[in-house]
């Protein structure tokens, strides 16, 4: 059964989650800037038993698996890593809905349906 946030409790939970979408931001960057060269690794490497280069890249995947894995654990759903983009499940007048925050914002204050997506967002107007 799924964990439903309320927006107080989202909020709360945003102190431990805000810095792990912080690092996912980072390490998708990192990732990007050497997207063409992680190519050329993974293609040589696989015929060859390894590259250097490329083990020195592999921490930076295990820890984003392992921190999606734990906002999925939270039933925390990530949207967008680019823009640090994560929902909330939360119920609203006894519908499901998506509590709605990106990264830079203070605090949860949107909501959406969840067939609305970021495009219609609400501003939260209860708890």
């Amino acid at each position: 059964m799924p964990k439903y946030y309320t927006p107080r409790e989202a909020n709360h939970l945003l102190e431990i989650v805000r810095p792990m979408v912080g690092e996912l931001m980072e390490i998708v960057e990192r990732v990007r800037e050497h997207q063409p060269e992680i190519w050329a690794m993974v293609e040589k490497s696989a015929g060859n038993g390894g590259n250097p280069a490329l083990s020195k890249i592999l921490p930076d995947f295990d820890r984003l698996d392992a921190i999606l894995h734990r906002l999925q654990d939270m039933d925390i759903e990530v949207k967008d890593l680019s823009i640090g983009l994560i929902d909330f499940p939360g119920v609203r007048d006894g519908r499901l809905i998506c509590l709605c925050w990106k990264y830079g914002e203070g605090s949860i204050q949107f909501w959406h349906e969840i067939e609305a997506g970021f495009a219609g967002r609400q501003l939260i107007d209860w708890e």
